[in-house]
């Protein structure tokens, strides 16, 4: 069906070629094809003016010799949109262009699109974070993912290692759960490769969206043009464990400067990956601890229900002793196990033993380094 209405807009004169031209041309990034905008009105008349106008418009690139001549990456670039049904080149003047991102002062010239073209215009709350994240980080993304999934919200991400993964698979993991990935390669090239196999998921049950043409390696001057569409996509961005010099920092001071809510999660003060968060929360972010808290805050930007009020505790299932005695112990920070037996006076292999039947539990993980986490949030008590 999204091959249908591709073609039909073909037909009614919303031609990719020409913006694919520009966006092949040396030099040419979205500020300067918005200046070209501004000059000439649109990517033909910008394409069709001499060399002198170009100067003139301060454009600061010259045009290109042979414009009406085929270019290999636009021949390319147009292989590809036909070589799937999922696959889609979508230009700013094509009226499926997603609205909030038109609100950028120089919005993308150019989307590739693989997957489900509709969710660019769905109820959207990006959740980022450090790729060096905790488990318990992991763990939290992957929970914010899934609960705010499955109230109907698209949950955006960037396909990085870390809480970016962990969102994108907890989307998924929600019952007609759907997420976005703005990448920062081509739209036929997935990075990280480890994440491959994620891309593919997201590609069948959402969609991945990419600035750059076919062929694209990532870049590190990519990750900033990718961070803003992702919280320009967004009505708001939440923020799960980021360093001080975290690019996650950056999309959230992006997403602030868009008008957007931004939301972060507090964590450890003894966590490095806390501090980010620390301090967006100290500059004006939203403190929050659930999901249902930016379902409430949203409700009528996001065009969900409410969160239901969580119900009371369940009653509590018997704990061994020594088990609550080791959980007390490890607190909620990364812990080795000679602290434990000095918090403990545990033996080491009884110490062992618990550790084991925990991590099997999933209430803890194993880190680098001999070094444990809790994972759960525990009971009052503890």
């Amino acid at each position: 069906m999204e091959r249908e209405s591709r073609n039909d807009a073909a037909t009614a004169g919303v031609d990719p070629g020409p913006w694919l031209r520009l966006l092949h041309t040396p030099g040419l990034g979205p500020r300067r094809i918005q200046r070209l905008l501004e000059a000439f009105g649109s990517p033909q008349a910008a394409l069709a003016a001499p060399a002198r106008q170009w100067r003139d418009a301060d454009v600061g690139v010259a045009p290109p010799e042979n414009p009406d001549d085929d270019h290999p990456g636009v021949a390319a670039d147009l292989a590809w949109e036909r070589a799937d049904a999922r696959h889609r080149i979508l230009c700013r003047d094509d009226p499926d262009y997603p609205p909030l991102l038109t609100q950028l002062p120089d919005p993308p010239p150019v989307l590739f699109l693989n997957g489900d073209p509709a969710l660019l215009t769905a109820p959207q709350v990006a959740i980022i974070g450090s790729r060096d994240a905790t488990p318990q980080g992991l763990k939290l993304a992957r929970e914010f993912a899934r609960e705010l999934a499955s109230a109907g919200v698209t949950i955006t991400s960037g396909l990085a290692r870390g809480i970016d993964g962990a969102a994108h698979q907890g989307a998924l993991d929600a019952p007609q759960g759907r997420t976005t990935a703005v990448v920062a390669t081509g739209p036929d090239r997935i990075y990280p490769a480890a994440h491959r196999r994620l891309g593919h998921r997201i590609a069948d049950h959402g969609l991945i969206v990419s600035l750059w043409p076919t062929g694209t390696q990532a870049q590190a001057g990519h990750f900033p043009q990718r961070n803003r569409v992702i919280s320009g996509l967004a009505l708001a961005t939440l923020v799960v464990e980021a360093g001080d010099n975290s690019g996650s920092l950056i999309t959230a001071r992006l997403a602030g400067e868009q008008g957007r809510q931004v939301y972060a999660v507090p964590g450890s003060v003894f966590s490095p990956v806390s501090r980010g968060c620390h301090r967006l929360i100290r500059e004006g972010a939203q403190l929050v601890e659930t999901a249902g808290e930016i379902l409430d805050d949203l409700a009528d930007w996001l065009g969900v229900p409410p969160a239901p009020q969580p119900p009371g505790p369940a009653p509590a299932e018997p704990v061994d002793p020594e088990h609550e005695k080791v959980l007390q112990a490890m607190g909620f920070d990364p812990v080795d196990m000679e602290t434990l037996r000095s918090r403990t006076q545990l033996t080491i292999d009884t110490l062992s033993s618990i550790l084991v039947l925990l991590e099997l539990n999933g209430r803890v993980a194993a880190l680098d380094h001999g070094r444990y986490q809790r994972l759960d949030a525990g009971s009052p008590e503890s």
